[in-house]
């Protein structure tokens, strides 16, 4: 049985458009627990978990910083220290962590697990929404605006 060229190419750009999905979508583990946005805004203002935004400061300047939320961006090379110092130095507190569409905070919870966070909570629906769901912005979840640092 021959296969013409076209359909060769055509079956090869679909497998590997497959595996380039399955890579994208296989970020490594994910934290144990999840909220959505609505679950995490309302334990954040309880007090209830530590809620950290892990966008870069130009996210911030464009959406606002999701009420409850401690601004932290999650390139600092002090962002494990000041994640400790915003928990008063308890790595058993429960941390909810949240980015703009869920990539980063999945890839962030386990980077905090193996570096002693005990009770990471990721947001995947983000700030934008993702798969997981519509996101803090479309849910008409409340913002403060950002003020960068002068």
């Amino acid at each position: 049985m021959q296969i013409s060229r076209r359909n060769f190419l055509i079956g090869g750009t679909c497998i590997a458009g497959a595996i380039g999905a399955a890579g994208y979508l296989h970020l490594g583990p994910a934290a144990d627990a999840q909220l959505t946005p609505v679950q995490a805004h309302e334990r954040a203002l309880s007090g209830d978990i530590l809620l950290i935004d892990i966008r870069r400061p130009d996210e911030w300047a464009k959406t606002g910083i999701a009420r409850g939320a401690n601004p932290l961006d999650m390139r600092r090379n002090d962002f494990a220290e000041v994640l400790t110092n915003l928990a008063n130095g308890d790595t058993n507190q429960q941390i909810a962590v949240m980015c703009a569409r869920g990539v980063r905070s999945r890839r962030l919870s386990s980077q905090l697990t193996d570096a002693g966070f005990t009770q990471i909570i990721d947001v995947p629906e983000g700030m934008l929404g993702s798969f997981a769901g519509p996101g803090w912005l479309a849910r008409d979840l409340p913002v403060n605006p950002y003020a960068p640092p002068s």
